[in-house]
């Protein structure tokens, strides 16, 4: 894809940010306590965990978010007993994900985002024979809970991971290839990316940017070590010059982990404090994003 257009070129994106910033799981308690922070921390969006059906009312959510004019969007977790790729697993794995896509339903949720393929942190080696089977299993497994979401107009927008979380979709090129029949508008099936996985295995994060294309359905920012956005390596102008290339509208939502989160931390090796504190991680990044598309608006 060529360069931005003029009307595309310098988009200022809204913010949001993942309760997991804060707290695993999240409850309506919390939730109630955190609509508000997040709003003041400048985040117009809260991207909510389903960890195990029944953490938080979904109604309650939804009332606490109008309350703060904020929207919302739900992600999967892939923790213990959900694998699409263990047959012992598969079905369940199936109906949590109806599950989420109908929770996403009342919240008004476009997305499900989430790296919908094997257990976070099951790693495994194949040889070519196998892969082609796991990619024909997984590509099985995903059409019909496809299928369930785009009849509410829904999308599973599913995360490629780095190579220490998982063995079959770490780049853009292999979700691309792999969720090739699956993509298109209205298929249910898009792209979640993640600068932090985009920084291990992209040997050019933009170009993967550019490479997800219109397939790109959501995307997740943090520091290059979980941290904060901003005062680290990556290339946020880079960045966001690809996303304006791709023309992506959506927000730039927050995920980083505190480290007592006990279905995602071990699998993403959280074994210290990323930030002084969560609210300085959520305030430290939304302050460099907004600062960033202030210097990018002036600039155009």
């Amino acid at each position: 894809m060529g360069p931005a257009s003029a009307e595309s070129a310098h988009v200022r994106r809204a913010l949001g940010v993942n309760t997991w910033v804060w707290a695993s799981p999240v409850t309506d308690v919390r939730l109630s306590a955190l609509a508000p922070l997040a709003r003041e921390f400048g985040y117009a969006m809260l991207e909510l965990p389903i960890e195990q059906p029944g953490d938080w009312s979904p109604e309650a959510a939804a009332g606490n978010l109008a309350e703060h004019d904020m929207e919302a969007r739900i992600v999967g977790a892939m923790g213990a007993g959900r694998d699409l790729l263990d047959d012992s697993s598969r079905a369940a794995t199936q109906d949590y994900l109806r599950h989420c896509v109908d929770v996403a339903v009342t919240l008004g949720s476009p997305t499900v985002a989430g790296p919908f393929t094997a257990r976070t942190g099951r790693v495994w080696r194949m040889d070519a024979g196998e892969r082609v089977a796991a990619i024909r299993d997984l590509r099985l497994a995903i059409a019909p809970v496809a299928a369930y979401a785009a009849e509410r107009a829904v999308t599973l927008a599913i995360e490629p991971l780095n190579r220490y979380e998982t063995s079959l979709i770490n780049t853009v090129d292999q979700a691309l290839d792999v969720l090739d029949p699956l993509l298109g508008d209205g298929t249910g099936v898009a792209l979640a990316l993640d600068t932090y996985h985009l920084n291990i295995e992209e040997r050019d994060p933009a170009a993967a940017v550019r490479a997800a294309g219109r397939h790109c359905a959501v995307v997740q920012v943090c520091g290059n070590d979980r941290g904060p956005v901003g005062g680290d390596h990556t290339d946020w102008n880079a960045l966001l010059d690809a996303l304006d290339d791709i023309d992506y509208r959506g927000p730039l939502t927050l995920e980083s982990f505190t480290a007592d989160n006990d279905t995602i931390a071990t699998a993403a090796s959280i074994w210290r404090p990323l930030a002084e504190s969560p609210d300085a991680l959520a305030r430290q990044s939304a302050a460099f994003l907004n600062d960033l598309h202030e210097q990018r608006s002036q600039a155009r």
